[in-house]
């Protein structure tokens, strides 16, 4: 095959074999990505007949990995990343420690040298990025705390990687590897002082520089008025920043488009630009699933099938099990536990780079890699029908309420509202369901008129915050009968459910219904065809942004043309 046109076929045959397999998946009523991971499997280099280029589908996925992390910073604004901090941070250290001990235990079992256990556990540690993105996008649950919790315990790892990626070239003599030229002569301490330095500089760079100047170049190319432009300021935006990022500062590629998408948040024009970008998002996140497919060798599940499933084991069960019990540690709640336990029961980009790494180094044999690679493809596969467990578990948990109780913090003080708030806010109030962008206007507009209401926010910062203010804060899962309890719902005028998470709003309704049958809802939705379900599933009264806004704007509109038209309403 001509060079020339090596990156036309790999294209070609990476997204015709997906969507051909994707679509036999979807209609067997598997994930689509366990399509896209065969794809990668027939035109690998193991697999006979046509093989395509692993080293340009490689870098076109990490395009994919760039778009994809770009849209989620889109999104995840600086303040969300710190409110999950004091779940994210420990967690995530604490579970890696958890699994690489557990990794390198068994390697350890199978006679592997103490540099190969670890650089095996290491790699089973951390999870991938882009499956957990794609496993809450396709829920809807991103932008709730579960979503934002999971992402930012994704965040403190892919930094702990970077980390270990910097450091792992100085500390390989000491563990029997191989040091590469370029790590001679230098002492472990000073390649962390840089590493952190580096580091360091990036992020102080992005939020002190970053979140003034790009927004500010992006208002610019958006008065030219000109589509393309925009869509091209936003894409070089997200591929450049994350290039510049790992060039000069050494961090990783997702990491950079990260805080590119968090950074340009900043800008009015945000959600256009998130807009605009899903379509490359989606197509190039695609050929990262099919990039995996391609490194796997199905030899090694005939080969070696015990040390495989002693792998996916330890990465379905033993980091998950890990991750569950250090979320219920922190005194979150079980359906944040679980949600956070499927997110990383797999692992993906950060393992095979560590994987290839320690190979590199002389560390790690090429049956570890092998493991590694098939514990991510299988993992992968699997790791919907984790998320797909979350709602079932719960509901057998409500079946069996002393062993949920043992589970469920114990007398947390945010769960119940202070006797001193209680006498204040006992009847007609509001009962608020999420203190997001929208929940916190609605609640500005509720303090102006003087009408009490009491917050059910998921975020145990957010709801220290506002009890630091005055207002009433109940801590807890709004789908859970206690805690619209504890908000008093059976007194309660109107509930307000401010939440993006449409897809246990009918469970809310239901309970607050159940418990006040007065009870005036109010319910945001995305789009017509989701307001329109919930309505017929008696949500009360749902509200679609879009309808909101153009209603608005009409009154505005006619307002300028005849106040009488205005005053009599158009929508």
């Amino acid at each position: 095959m001509p060079h020339a046109v090596s990156l036309i076929t790999t294209l070609a045959a990476g997204f015709a074999l997906a969507l051909v397999l994707g679509f036999v998946a979807v209609k067997l009523r598997l994930p689509a990505l366990v399509g896209y991971l065969l794809a990668g499997v027939a035109i690998g280099p193991a697999t006979p007949g046509f093989v395509a280029d692993s080293v340009i589908a490689g870098q076109l996925a990490e395009i994919g990995v760039m778009l994809l992390m770009f849209g989620v910073g889109l999104h995840f604004s600086v303040a969300d990343l710190l409110a999950v901090r004091r779940v994210a941070l420990p967690g995530a250290i604490a579970q890696m420690l958890v699994a690489t001990a557990l990794g390198a235990g068994v390697a350890a079992l199978w006679g592997w040298p103490l540099g190969a256990a670890l650089i095996f556990g290491l790699s089973l540690s951390v999870a991938s990025t882009v499956v957990l993105l794609k496993a809450l996008e396709t829920r809807g649950i991103v932008d709730t705390a579960n979503g934002r919790i999971a992402i930012g315990w994704l965040v403190v790892e892919d930094l702990a990687m970077v980390l270990v990626l910097v450091l792992l070239p100085a500390v390989a003599p000491m563990l029997g590897g191989e040091a590469p030229a370029s790590a001679s002569g230098k002492s472990l301490g000073w390649t962390l002082a840089i590493t952190l330095a580096q580091v360091g500089g990036f992020v102080a760079f992005m939020l002190i520089v970053g979140r003034r100047l790009f927004p500010w170049v992006l208002w610019q190319v958006t008065k030219t008025g000109s589509r393309e432009l925009f869509t091209l300021c936003v894409v070089a935006a997200a591929v450049s920043i994350a290039y510049g990022s790992s060039a000069l500062f050494g961090v990783s590629f997702a990491l950079g488009a990260f805080f590119a998408g968090m950074v340009l948040r900043e800008s009015e024009f945000s959600q256009r630009a998130a807009e605009q970008t899903l379509p490359l998002q989606d197509a190039f996140a695609v050929l990262f699933f099919v990039s995996v497919g391609m490194l796997f060798d199905p030899a090694v599940l005939v080969d070696r099938p015990l040390q495989v499933l002693a792998t996916v084991l330890i990465i379905m069960l033993g980091k998950s099990a890990a991750a569950a019990a250090l979320v219920l540690a922190l005194r979150y709640p079980v359906k944040t536990a679980l949600t956070a336990s499927a997110s990383l029961a797999q692992i993906g980009e950060f393992s095979f780079i560590l994987a290839g790494l320690g190979l590199s180094l002389g560390l790690l044999p090429r049956e570890g890699q092998s493991l590694v690679v098939a514990g991510a493809l299988i993992s992968i596969a699997l790791n919907p029908l984790m998320f797909s467990i979350v709602d079932p578990v719960q509901a057998w948990l409500q079946k069996h309420p002393r062993l949920a109780r043992r589970l469920e913090p114990a007398e947390d003080p945010l769960a119940a509202l202070p006797m001193a708030t209680e006498a204040k806010y006992l009847s007609n109030q509001v009962v608020l369901v999420g203190w997001g962008r929208v929940g916190k206007r609605i609640a500005d507009g509720l303090s102006a008129q003087g009408v009490p209401f009491v917050v059910a926010e998921q975020n145990r910062d957010a709801v220290e915050l506002l009890r630091s203010m005055g207002h009433a804060a109940v801590w807890g899962d709004a789908t859970e009968p206690e805690v619209l309890i504890q908000a008093h719902i059976k007194d309660a005028r109107a509930l307000a459910i401010a939440t993006p998470d449409t897809v246990h709003v009918r469970k809310m309704v239901e309970t607050a219904r159940a418990l006040n049958p007065q009870i005036q809802v109010i319910v945001r939705s995305h789009n017509a065809e989701e307001a329109e379900l919930l309505r017929n599933e008696g949500a009360g009264t749902v509200l679609v942004g879009e309808h909101e806004l153009a209603g608005a704007m009409c009154r505005h509109v006619l307002a300028a043309v005849d106040p009488q038209l205005a005053t009599a309403g158009a929508l």
